[in-house]
């Protein structure tokens, strides 16, 4: 079975979507590993290594973090169907 052709087009947007992906990840890596920095390593390190309570700290920040991310993500993604279930309705 033959693969349909993606048209140029389309393959733009699917390059844009895919570098904003990444630009998105990346932004949520900075920002994670910030604020988990800032909450869980002193800002005078006493040693080269973490501490057991600094890498507990940070496991649980990370978790955390990650966690809301995802229930952010499925909420904006709901809320962005019901939109085009509205404006299906509405052209209708």
């Amino acid at each position: 079975m033959a693969m349909p052709q993606i048209s140029a087009n389309d393959q733009a947007k699917l390059q844009l979507m895919q570098e904003m992906e990444i630009e998105m990840m990346s932004d949520l890596y900075n920002r994670m590993t910030n604020a988990c920095h800032k909450k869980c390593i002193p800002p005078r390190y006493g040693e080269s290594e973490l501490g057991k309570g600094e890498m507990v700290c940070i496991d649980r920040c990370v978790a955390k973090y990650l966690d809301i991310h995802e229930k952010i993500g499925k909420k904006l993604t709901a809320m962005s169907m019901q939109d085009e279930e509205l404006m299906k309705k509405m052209s209708s």
